[in-house]
């Protein structure tokens, strides 16, 4: 029930569009992934600048005060 229909030193066929499939779809998840990561570090880099941002406005309005004092 487990044994092959081959001899035991024939070699199993295999289709070539099964080889291009399966390298289409690993190369669609690394690509995702790749595209997965980049958007991370584009959020962290937009999340930094407008924290930067905020920082340089709460000194342009500060400083002022403090320097006239």
């Amino acid at each position: 029930m487990l044994t092959h229909t081959r001899g035991p030193f024939e070699r199993v066929t295999y289709s070539s569009e099964v080889r291009t499939s399966a390298r289409a779809t690993s190369a669609a998840a690394q690509l995702a992934m790749i595209k997965r990561v980049c958007m991370s570090a584009v959020t962290i880099l937009a999340a930094g600048t407008v924290l930067a941002a905020i920082l340089a406005l709460k000194v342009a309005i500060y400083l002022p005060r403090f320097i006239h004092h």
